[in-house]
């Protein structure tokens, strides 16, 4: 077993027992700060798999995070005021139901990066950059001039939605939905990037004109990974939205888009459990520093400026050593 492997396990236990703790202790509010990470990390993770496994430097997954959310926060919002979210040509009703809720979030935020996708691939490096940027600020807009859900203001959801068999209003329950699904996530991605397909999206970012000669299409293999990762960034944000029982045109914008490429950078790009440790080390540095200066980003600014010229790795990639990126 690989050093990397056992810090990836020692990681997955720590933000297992500090929650399970914190509930023996009745300290809510560290069991509510690692959800928190935990739906970071996931929404990380569908980040990691883009620019990992694909190269793609994206800096508008802030939309599907936040398509993700007005998933959440639309239906909800109907199944509370019960009110139908549709009444022609047929009706669609709102819904508290959060199995219901995580699927159209998927759905919904698959196919605006299959959209995104398909017009940005053509393009690559700055240019790519840069049409994701300017697609996920043209999301943020409308959500802002989206009256109808609030505009700026946002939607509230009074209840947090439901989970059979669960309550999903005590802390530990709800922490063990986002943590599961982190998990399968994890599982999920490293499949993808032992699969043959990842090791042809591999390929396709290391030497493109090479997997074309053997007939293989990069432009597939990227649109591919580029709307598995929006889905699983889009069930990230329908958590969110469900953690906090809010959602607002923040997390469609353009901070939210950087502040998940932080998560993968501070904790190691293409590094299995790199968004894991590096939204752990973001929310520490939020409560902790924060707790003495709203001007706390400065020093998550020196901690990132340090990794990236240092430590190309990561978190994961210092403890690590000199091993191959565990995929």
């Amino acid at each position: 077993m690989s050093r990397e492997t056992l810090i990836n396990i020692a990681l997955a236990a720590i933000l297992l027992a500090v929650p399970i703790w914190a509930h023996f202790a009745d300290e809510p509010f560290i069991i509510t700060l690692s959800t928190k990470v935990a739906i970071l990390a996931l929404a990380g993770v569908g980040l990691n798999l883009a620019l990992g496994l694909g190269g793609l430097v994206s800096f508008g997954h802030a939309a599907y995070f936040g398509i993700g959310g007005y998933a959440m926060g639309i239906l909800a919002s109907h199944a509370q005021d019960y009110t139908p979210f549709m009444e022609w040509p047929f009706v669609i009703e709102g819904t508290n139901q959060m199995p219901i809720i995580w699927l159209v979030a998927v759905v919904m935020s698959g196919l605006a990066a299959l959209a995104i996708g398909a017009l940005s691939l053509r393009t690559s490096g700055i240019f790519f950059i840069m049409i994701t940027l300017a697609f996920g600020q043209m999301f943020y807009y409308f959500a802002i001039s989206w009256t109808a859900y609030g505009g700026e203001d946002g939607v509230s959801i009074y209840v947090r939605n439901e989970f059979p068999g669960l309550n999903t209003l005590d802390a530990i329950q709800f922490f063990a939905l986002a943590f599961t699904a982190l998990m399968l996530a994890l599982i999920f991605s490293s499949r993808i990037a032992k699969s043959r397909f990842g090791l042809a999206l591999t390929a396709a970012r290391q030497a493109e004109q090479r997997v074309e000669t053997v007939g293989i299409k990069p432009f597939q293999l990227r649109l591919t990974v580029f709307v598995i990762s929006g889905m699983i960034t889009g069930l990230a944000g329908a958590l969110m939205a469900d953690l906090n029982r809010f959602v607002s045109p923040v997390m469609l914008s353009w901070q939210t888009s950087g502040e998940i490429m932080i998560f993968v950078i501070l904790g190691g790009v293409a590094r299995l459990f790199g968004p894991v440790a590096g939204a752990a080390m973001f929310i520490l540095m939020e409560h902790i520093l924060g707790g003495f200066s709203e001007f706390w980003h400065g020093w998550l600014g020196l901690v990132l400026l340090l990794i990236v010229l240092f430590a190309r790795g990561g978190l994961i990639g210092v403890l690590a050593g000199k091993e191959k990126a565990d995929g």
